[in-house]
């Protein structure tokens, strides 16, 4: 108990710690919200990935799919390392900096109002951003309760109480510096912590052939009556499974907390180098996370589903390690939380108050009030996510649940597809977004409402949510094709930012090329 206590102890110091050192980068909007746009490549590969993966993925996601997939939930973090890291990063990351640094854009509402030339894009993805980003912040908390439970017997309220509190502390007073500096050392002790795990976890199994040969003799009749289902390539279910990947894959390119990292790197060179260390990343914990979930029926002898849930799976396979790893896991649960946490919070209240509050309300409100206000925003945000977390978890209130499973589907829906074809094509139209827009959260929203109604394969919010990313990607450019043509000069001077000429060091480009393609 001591040694679980003084790893906590430091652990909430050094945060809070930076958090108070980078109060100097935090003076002004641009400083605040996005680093000054001169944030490296390890600090951003590694805030894009701890913003990706919180205890949802390691203590719900992995679990639940690990269960009902076997070995086969891994494709879901090798989908999560090529799909969600590296092919992200190479068709959004570049172009998304260009486009936003030119068009003086530090949200993505705030993209779609000046890209679309249209007010209403703006507050309509504010609006958005704020209805689902409240419950998807409200699910981090999650995760906790069992672990702490096991290595504590603290109450789950005080959990998240005391991490909602420090959190608050580190974003309110470094902003997006601070985020991304405590972010890296979150980031650092998610890989040492899965690594450690899944070889204790391993080992305790008689090693990774035994482990994989015991996967081998489940059966579970009603998920497949195919023997040696759940070690197999592609598991038990692998339609369900495909749903699995693309919801958590795809739709980061479409989260506004994932996509304002890009926001903020320094340089080309940068998205170059954040590119290769954000998919290693992405491989060492979403591939650990899912894979370690996959031997879950392992331990079936010592689990209830039907009593306590998918979310017992990981806790109960943790139960029996050593003190020093419950320990390390504690602190990488809740370094995937506290960093995921202080992502959404920090978008949330920058959404508000600069694409509502300053563009709409108060137009002449100064620097130092925009920040002010955002603080206080941070605030009213994780007291109200900490008040969903603790009403859902003392009166099981299922309505809470089932807004948090189709929050993710919602946004990503509604901006995937706007977003990357304003990065990408000219004839994109406002209208078309707006339809998408709707589209994607009716849908998303009568998903949670009237499931039993949908057809078999969308009555899970994961499958829906995929369903509404891929269906925008049709939608965007077809309704573009019969509504108002957006305006030349807009279009021109958007895309013009990839064309303008820069001076680079001789370093970054040989001057033979450069004279080559004069």
């Amino acid at each position: 108990m001591v040694i679980k206590i003084l790893l906590l102890v430091i652990f909430f110091a050094i945060m809070v710690g930076i958090g108070l050192y980078c109060r100097r980068n935090a003076t002004d909007v641009n400083g605040f919200v996005l680093g000054g746009r001169a944030v490296g490549p390890w600090l951003t590969a590694f805030a894009y990935g701890t913003s990706y993966f919180s205890a949802v993925v390691f203590v719900g996601y992995a679990g639940q799919f690990g269960w009902k997939y076997g070995v086969a939930a891994t494709w879901a973090g090798i989908g999560n390392a090529l799909i969600g890291s590296f092919l992200a990063w190479s068709i959004l990351g570049r172009r998304t900096r260009i486009m936003t640094q030119h068009l003086d854009s530090a949200t993505m509402p705030d993209f779609f109002g000046k890209r679309f030339g249209a007010q209403s894009l703006q507050i309509g993805a504010s609006i958005i951003t704020f209805i689902f980003l409240i419950p998807y912040t409200a699910s981090l908390y999650n995760g906790l309760s069992r672990l702490f439970g096991m290595a504590f017997n603290i109450d789950y309220s005080i959990c998240v109480i005391v991490m909602a509190v420090l959190t608050g502390i580190y974003v309110i007073a470094g902003g997006y510096m601070a985020t991304a500096i405590n972010d890296f050392i979150q980031g650092l002790i998610m890989i040492i912590g899965i690594v450690a795990v899944i070889a204790a976890v391993l080992k305790s199994q008689g090693g990774f052939m035994a482990a994989l040969d015991g996967m081998g003799h489940v059966t579970d009749e009603t998920m497949t009556t195919t023997p040696g289902a759940f070690n197999s390539f592609f598991g038990p279910d692998p339609v369900n499974l495909l749903g699995v990947v693309l919801l958590t894959s795809l739709g980061t390119w479409g989260l506004p907390q994932m996509v304002q990292k890009f926001y903020a790197i320094r340089s080309e060179k940068s998205i170059e180098t954040g590119t290769v260390i954000s998919t290693i990343f992405a491989f060492l914990v979403a591939g650990g996370c899912y894979f370690l979930g996959g031997f879950g029926r392992l331990f079936a002898d010592k689990i209830n589903i039907e009593a306590d849930g998918f979310d017992s799976v990981i806790p109960t396979m943790l139960s029996g390690l050593p003190d020093i790893l419950i320990a390390i896991v504690v602190v990488l649960v809740l370094s995937a939380s506290m960093s995921t946490l202080s992502s959404l919070v920090l978008t949330s209240s920058s959404t508000l108050t600069l694409d509502l509050i300053r563009d709409h309300i108060k137009k002449d409100i100064s620097e130092k009030k925009q920040i002010l206000i955002m603080r206080l925003l941070i605030v009213v945000f994780i007291v109200i996510s900490v008040v969903i977390a603790l009403i859902q978890y003392k009166s099981n209130v299922t309505f809470i649940a089932q807004l948090m499973g189709v929050s993710w589907g919602a946004l990503a829906g509604a901006f995937l597809a706007p977003f990357l074809y304003g990065l990408y094509n000219k004839k994109t139209t406002a209208a078309a977004c707006w339809v998408n827009f709707i589209f994607a959260t009716v849908f998303m929203i009568l998903n949670m409402l009237i499931r039993p109604s949908f057809p078999v394969l969308l009555q899970s919010p994961i499958n829906a949510g995929a369903f509404c990313m891929i269906a925008g990607l049709l939608i965007v450019p077809v309704v573009s094709v019969f509504t108002r043509k957006p305006d030349d000069e807009l279009v021109e001077d958007a895309f013009a930012s990839y064309t303008k000429k820069v001076l680079v060091y001789q370093r970054e480009a040989l001057s033979d090329e450069v004279e080559e393609a004069e």
